[in-house]
């Protein structure tokens, strides 16, 4: 039997943060399922790492990527409440500095 791939729920990251959120703190999963997932996530540790070049790079190729089709019409509840979400983390962390 093969090990669970990192990252997944079967075998966390040494990173993964799930357990260690606040009861309060809102958070954003994206699924592998997502056929975006992976290069949103390699795009945010280009950002992370202060890999400038690499990150526009991975940025052009996800405007590529969704140039023809966008996955859903911005329309979309599902795009509604990743905007609420992404106010609601930046007013929890206005809230809660260290």
């Amino acid at each position: 039997m093969s090990k669970p791939p990192v990252g997944s729920k079967a075998n966390p990251s040494e990173f993964d943060v799930i357990s260690k959120l606040a009861e309060d703190e809102p958070y954003f999963v994206i699924r592998a399922h997502d056929p975006l997932s992976s290069a949103l996530v390699e795009l945010h540790a280009y950002i992370g790492a202060g890999q400038a070049g690499a990150a526009h790079n991975k940025l052009a190729e996800i405007m590529a990527l969704t140039s023809a089709r966008a996955p859903r019409p911005a329309s979309s509840p599902k795009y509604r409440e990743t905007f609420a979400i992404s106010l609601a983390m930046e007013q929890w962390r206005d809230t809660h500095k260290d």
